[in-house]
């Protein structure tokens, strides 16, 4: 794990916003962390603002909403640079124009690349960056990401992965990084850095006979396509700070909750992110790290108050899991995570992973009154059987390699699977760029 303060810095940046299309709710928090290296973007009318030069909205049928998570590691200049640059940078390309928003992402993390390694300021930069951003039409959302962070769609109450985790030991990201010499020690790319895709880190792209997408590390991104349906709640972006604490279906069940109650989105991100903290620097990174959560509402034709009023009938008529009442209370940060005795089988899978041994990641949750309430084991932070059943995703199946990988096979975002027909693995390109149905079957080097 990183640094770590003797006290967390819990106040937290938060924002809102809404339009005829979206609305959203954003917050991040420093954390345990000595510094904050997260970065984030939200842009209702990406070309409004910076392709038509105008103050004039967009067309609602047309408008493209822009939002992104860039987690850094090293240093925050990649990450604010990223924050700053990637949605302008990504709208200015050739594709972008053409409507082509699955190219445009693909060209666009690669010229962000290349605009900070031309920009003299950051020649000696060695900081590096994730990205896990959406493109958000009327019908459609594109997803691009290289990293660790994560997008997921909430598909009434259930947990759609719109994308998933390049981590070094993913069987096509090994191949990728063997064939441009590197190496895979611990989990770690070259035994140092703890995910194989980026936007920065430089020092694992300097192989001059290789494009970009072939290097050691790529800022190459997949891309998911999904088509917006009815059932299509809601969309949550967020880095490996949230990821590490919470499933995919937890974070869907608890954001649920909390639209069941009528609260604000940037409330629920920073109930959220109280919630993952960790009581103290010595749990093995988990609930220590840096905190960036993003949930943006999809209102489909709806009013704000239609699109609350929608989900909380649907979560009153049992229509799609959520998490228990209790939930939606505010905790507030100084009460935080417990560990208490238990042989629970999936905290058991994450404290293996995490270097844990004999203790479960237990919550108390304290209510509004006070009131502290201990969920029984067959409840704890939701039931087992919901939170094994996220919605399917495209991208594939990887065997896990390491204990590293259980959060991959547990959330059901495997590492890419980059096979040619001879059944070698194809480095010429990024595995896979997947197009997802409606069905309803969304300091330091990265130490986490």
């Amino acid at each position: 794990m990183g640094q770590t303060l003797s006290e967390p810095v819990v106040e937290k940046t938060s924002s809102e916003g809404q339009d005829e299309c979206c609305i959203y709710g954003v917050s991040a928090m420093q954390g345990w962390r000595i510094s904050m290296e997260d970065a984030h973007a939200a842009v209702l009318d990406l070309q409004a603002k910076y392709t038509e030069n105008t103050d004039k909205p967009t067309d609602p049928a047309k408008r493209l909403a822009f939002f992104g998570v860039y987690d850094g590691h090293g240093g925050d200049k990649v990450a604010l640079f990223a924050g700053e640059n990637v949605h302008k940078i990504v709208s200015k390309q050739d594709s972008f124009a053409k409507g082509d928003i699955e190219q445009a992402l693909k060209d666009g993390f690669l010229a962000t690349d290349r605009a900070i390694l031309e920009d003299p300021k950051y020649e000696e930069e060695v900081s590096g960056c994730t990205a896990a951003v959406s493109v958000i039409s009327k019908h459609k959302i594109w997803v691009g990401n290289a990293g660790d962070s994560r997008s997921v769609l909430g598909v009434k109450g259930r947990a759609k992965p719109l994308s998933f985790d390049h981590k070094p030991q993913n069987e096509g990201e090994k191949a990728r990084i063997s064939a441009a010499g590197g190496f895979v020690d611990f989990g770690r790319v070259n035994g140092n850095l703890a995910l194989s895709r980026a936007i920065g880190d430089f020092e694992f792209k300097k192989s001059a006979e290789l494009s970009p997408e072939q290097q050691i590390v790529t800022a190459y991104p997949d891309v998911t396509v999904h088509e917006l349906s009815d059932d299509d709640e809601f969309l949550v972006i967020a880095c490996d700070g949230i990821w590490d604490c919470q499933s995919s279906q937890q974070v869907i069940e608890f954001v649920r909750r909390g639209i069941a109650a009528k609260q604000d989105l940037h409330r629920i991100c920073e109930n959220m992110m109280d919630n993952c903290l960790a009581s103290n620097s010595e749990t093995g990174g988990v609930g220590c790290d840096n905190m960036t959560m993003v949930i943006v509402g999809l209102l489909n034709g709806r009013t704000k108050d239609e699109w609350y009023n929608q989900i909380a009938e649907r979560v009153a008529n049992g229509d799609g899991p959520c998490a228990p009442p209790e939930y939606a209370e505010f905790r507030g940060p100084r009460n935080r995570n417990r560990f208490v005795a238990s042989p629970d089988d999936y905290d058991m899978d994450l404290e293996r992973s995490r270097g844990f041994s004999g203790l479960r990641s237990g919550r108390i949750i304290v209510l509004g009154d006070g009131t502290e309430v201990i969920p029984d084991q067959s409840e704890e932070l939701f039931e087992q059987a919901e939170e094994d059943q996220d919605e399917p995703s495209t991208t594939g199946q990887a065997q896990s390699e390491s204990s590293d990988t259980t959060r991959n096979d547990r959330e059901d975002t495997p590492g890419p699977q980059a096979k040619n027909e001879s059944g070698s693995a194809n480095i010429s390109e990024s595995p896979a760029s997947t197009t997802a149905n409606n069905s309803t079957s969304g300091a330091e080097k990265k130490s986490s």
